[in-house]
């Protein structure tokens, strides 16, 4: 069972950025865990406008998830990043939640998409990932 991050030394360096190129797994159980925003179990946004609070709040939650399913940040193979509105400046606050989740692992592979808008109003980060357990 591994899980093997992919960052050639030929392509720009992406771990600084919070994600990773590829990763390679031969674990045989897959988690799909739905997007998770920034509510908190009395369905309070958490974070208010700041988006590093609310990103903090949606992997919080993510963590969660990945451990009732008997996962963790090190077992997620793929993310998919929503930011409402997308501007550059967000990439310094989000970057930092998700090396605070990831911790000393490696991060998966990862897609930022700037959207419109959310389920509700006030949300304005959503995260999704995809985990492998043996």
């Amino acid at each position: 069972m591994t899980r093997e991050a992919i960052n050639p030394e030929s392509m720009y360096g992406s771990v600084q950025y919070g994600f990773s190129h590829a990763v390679r797994s031969d674990r045989s159980t897959l988690i799909h865990c739905a997007g998770q925003v920034a509510w908190d179990k009395e369905y309070n946004i958490v974070g208010g406008d700041d988006i590093g609070a609310q990103a903090r709040q949606a992997l919080s939650n993510l963590k969660e998830v990945l451990a009732s399913a008997g996962a963790s940040p090190a077992d997620v193979v793929r993310m998919r990043t929503y930011i409402v509105n997308h501007r550059p400046e967000y990439l310094e606050p989000v970057g930092a939640a998700l090396a605070e989740f990831y911790g000393d692992v490696v991060p998966a592979a990862n897609t930022l998409i700037g959207v419109p808008t959310l389920a509700l109003p006030g949300f304005l980060i959503e995260i999704e990932v995809t985990a492998q357990v043996g």
